[in-house]
């Protein structure tokens, strides 16, 4: 898939939108796609589920939080 330095998973885009809203979109995708520290077990194995629905893979809890980041 098209990655680029600066943009780097919102290289798909290629040349359109503009160089600061790929930068912000890559910015929070990033954010979204990352593993976060669970507050029950406290291993870092939550991941988003859909918007504001993160689970713990390790103790399969169920948290509700913002919708890009824990």
């Amino acid at each position: 898939m098209g990655r680029t330095k600066k943009v780097g998973s919102a290289g798909r885009f290629g040349s359109r939108y503009g160089v600061t809203i790929r930068k912000k979109i890559a910015e929070i995708e990033k954010k979204q796609k990352a593993k976060y520290k669970c507050p029950k077990c406290h291993y870092k194995t939550v991941k988003r589920v859909s918007v504001g629905i993160w689970k713990c893979n390790k103790c399969n809890t169920k948290i509700g939080g913002k919708a890009y980041e824990l």
